[in-house]
């Protein structure tokens, strides 16, 4: 038996890097996943890469009438959801006193406004006793130069998931954050040159960056029954960076 077994779930940003690899594994889990992406082409491939028991719907996390199709096709599809991955997100680097409105209202618009949304049109379809998780980013703990609109944009959901454990608790609905460190995908590769890379890899104390698969794996452990009693926690998965 897999640990999902008949299980419904939805991952937004599914198309590419962690999300991805985390789809695969809830459908060799036994789940029906939804993934949904901005680009056709990215969710065609990610489709047939994982190949049966997926569904994708092509959106944009940040657009609300994209959500609203998304949860639609859900609904009239499975008419429930076990699981909510709310993975969607951007990031770019922007120094004080050099940040764009556009760069700001990029990064706020996806990884805080499209994820509360994508929360929020979810919940009609939630099934009591069900799982919500959300990106988050190891860049919200710690200084990074260069990063502080894309850590501030991330480090609302911890606060997001606090409350909404409170406001769903009679339903038994559990929300944490899953917060990974510098992990190789690709959005992490369009970002990066390669001094970059290095750096960020020094200060990881296996000198590694993350695999994919590995956040894949702490992302089930939140979906299943396995983390029951994991609620309102900010699960940090960076290999040890922020401790040291």
């Amino acid at each position: 038996m897999g640990k999902l077994d008949g299980k419904v779930a939805v991952i937004t940003g599914g198309t590419s890097g962690m999300a991805l690899a985390g789809a695969k594994l809830f459908v060799d889990e036994g789940a029906h996943v939804f993934i949904s992406g901005r680009r056709k082409d990215a969710l065609d491939e990610a489709v047939a890469l994982i190949g049966r028991n997926v569904t994708g719907v092509q959106a944009d996390s940040a657009d609300l009438d994209d959500l609203d199709r998304l949860f639609a096709t859900v609904k009239r599809d499975k008419g429930s959801i076990d699981v909510l991955w709310a993975s969607a997100g951007t990031g770019e680097q922007g120094r004080l006193g050099e940040i764009t409105e556009k760069q700001f209202d990029d990064a706020f618009s996806l990884n805080a406004r499209g994820t509360l949304f994508t929360v929020q049109k979810a919940l009609p379809l939630f099934n009591d006793g069900g799982s919500i998780f959300m990106t988050g980013s190891n860049a919200s703990l710690r200084g990074y130069p260069d990063w502080s609109v894309y850590a501030a944009s991330k480090a609302v959901l911890p606060a997001y998931a606090r409350v909404w454990v409170s406001e769903l608790r009679d339903r038994k609905i559990r929300v944490n954050v899953l917060t990974p460190g510098q992990v190789s995908s690709p959005m992490m590769e369009s970002v990066m040159d390669a001094q970059l890379k290095a750096q960020f890899e020094s200060v990881i104390p296996r000198r590694e960056m993350g695999r994919p698969e590995e956040i894949a794996s702490v992302a089930l452990f939140l979906a299943s029954d396995d983390s029951s009693y994991v609620n309102g926690m900010e699960l940090v998965a960076d290999g040890g960076t922020t401790v040291i």
